[in-house]
């Protein structure tokens, strides 16, 4: 059991495997389309799992069979509200906007923010703010019926939680990445992997759950330190030069390597056992 209470109303939260936490967003009856108080749900979640020391992986998946998530819900009172804003003042109702889209924003960087690797399982749709939410991961893992869209721009809109500044690093192709974010066209598994933005594609959902849950089980047998400093690395460095990157890499490890997980390490392999870690 983890030392956080995990409690929430739309979101699933379970410890299938040891110090692995399972994020299930829980509201099938919408396809796990995502309203007002999920988003604030979902950055109370990740903040505790960032620092709960029972959990060193994550996995997030959706409820039901038809979605991972069909991403924002547009029929919810806010949304309603702000699209039917009268406001004379085209300033005042900007600022009223941007506050809004901040504060969600804030809610779903805390994915990428977490300490701990998150691996997304993704299946059936996963659009518009779904895509934001598996760039933000770690890791992504779906099965061979999930059908991906950067959606926003079919319903008169930007992509503001993600996409546009992750999709073109994750495939590395800035040519593809533009053609599915300008044209909102849909991408299936098999063109995902292709192209890098899923490491794995599995036959069914139960299977795509089962390889995450292996993952976060493997990640969550290696020292803490290592796991959650490589992350923290490789994150720095998408927005850094490579200079910077090894410089801030060197300060990192001039504390990380003082760690005693390192002869736990070192010691169990000479002993041919598995290594043992503290909480962090």
């Amino acid at each position: 059991m983890a030392l956080y209470e995990y409690d929430f109303i739309n979101f699933n939260i379970s410890f299938p495997r040891h110090l692995v936490a399972h994020v299930e967003i829980h509201r099938p009856s919408k396809r796990n389309a995502f309203n007002e108080s999920m988003w604030v749900e979902l950055r109370d979640i990740f903040h505790r799992l960032s620092h709960d020391p029972d959990v060193r992986a994550v996995v997030l998946s959706g409820a039901g069979t038809e979605a991972f998530s069909t991403g924002m819900d547009f029929t919810t009172p806010t949304a309603r509200k702000l699209l039917q804003q009268q406001d004379s003042d085209p300033a005042r109702k900007a600022v009223t906007w941007r506050r809004w889209i901040h504060g969600v924003q804030d809610c779903f960087i805390a994915v990428q923010q977490c300490e701990k690797p998150v691996i997304c399982v993704a299946h059936g749709f996963a659009w518009g703010l779904a895509l934001d939410l598996c760039c933000l991961c770690d890791i992504r893992i779906c099965s061979t019926d999930t059908h991906f869209s950067v959606k926003e721009v079919d319903f008169g809109i930007v992509a503001d939680l993600g996409s546009l500044q992750l999709l073109p690093k994750i495939a590395g192709n800035l040519s593809w990445a533009k053609e599915v974010c300008i044209t909102a066209r849909g991408f299936r598994a098999e063109e995902a992997l292709q192209m890098g933005f899923v490491s794995k594609v599995e036959d069914t959902k139960a299977e795509a759950l089962t390889q995450g849950l292996i993952t976060g089980e493997l990640i969550a047998s290696k020292s803490p330190i290592a796991t959650q400093g490589t992350k923290e690395i490789l994150n720095y460095s998408l927005d850094h030069s490579f200079n910077d990157a090894l410089k801030y890499t060197g300060v990192w490890n001039s504390v990380a390597a003082q760690s005693k997980d390192i002869l736990e390490s070192l010691g169990s392999g000479m002993k041919d056992r598995n290594p043992t870690f503290e909480k962090l």
